[in-house]
């Protein structure tokens, strides 16, 4: 099936958030969310294009070392107007054009979200990899995409956390820093202590915790 630029409508147009009716046939209508300009829409993009094509955010996985070697998953609560609830959030954002201009977009975005979020200044000796370059999150209603990257840090203690470089619509509710017990738990409930559910990358960032594959 190929979907051209003027079989797509634009049906809402703001700042964040865009609806599209893609019509894939004489009457056939699909209706996606996007984050994208039209030109920059993954169904208007070749093979090519396609396989370069950088993701609309980025989420991380922050596994946080202390002195003593015991390592904890850093999560937060940040409030999800959609699901009208403080969720157990892992720290990300969206890619901006001075991200999208670097060597390593994923990681200038994972740096520059860490400091936001967090306070967290990332060194040259912590760790940061890519756990997948892509990923969609809801493919049958919208084209939101993220990049996962593992950050793997050591630091004496976390007095330098802190929640207020947060910008805009963004609304902390602190931090949770999660042990291997607690993660486990979290994985087995399916929600949070507080009984909450939780997104779809938090459950990333919690099995590939588990997994101990951030050693590798």
């Amino acid at each position: 099936m190929e979907i051209r630029k003027e079989q797509i409508k634009t049906l809402f147009d703001a700042k964040f958030l865009r609806v599209y009716d893609l019509q894939y046939a004489p009457m056939g209508h699909y209706y996606s969310a996007s984050r994208r300009s039209m030109e920059d829409l993954p169904v208007l993009k070749d093979e090519a294009a396609y396989a370069e094509m950088l993701p609309d955010a980025v989420s991380m996985v922050v596994i946080i070392k202390d002195k003593a070697g015991e390592a904890k998953l850093l999560l937060a609560r940040e409030y999800r107007y959609p699901a009208g609830r403080f969720l157990l959030s892992v720290p990300a954002g969206l890619l901006d054009a001075a991200d999208k201009a670097e060597k390593e977009p994923l990681f200038a975005a994972a740096r520059r979200e860490l400091q936001e979020e967090a306070g967290l200044i990332l060194t040259e000796a912590d760790r940061m990899s890519v756990v997948n370059p892509l990923l969609f999150s809801t493919p049958g209603m919208t084209d939101e995409s993220n990049g996962i990257v593992c950050v793997v840090a050591e630091r004496e203690n976390l007095d330098g956390l802190t929640q207020e470089g947060a910008e805009g619509q963004e609304l902390f509710g602190g931090f949770a820093l999660t042990d291997m017990e607690t993660a486990r738990k979290y994985l087995k409930d399916g929600r949070d202590a507080e009984g909450v559910f939780y997104s779809v990358f938090t459950w990333i960032a919690l099995m590939w915790f588990v997994s101990g594959m951030w050693k590798e």
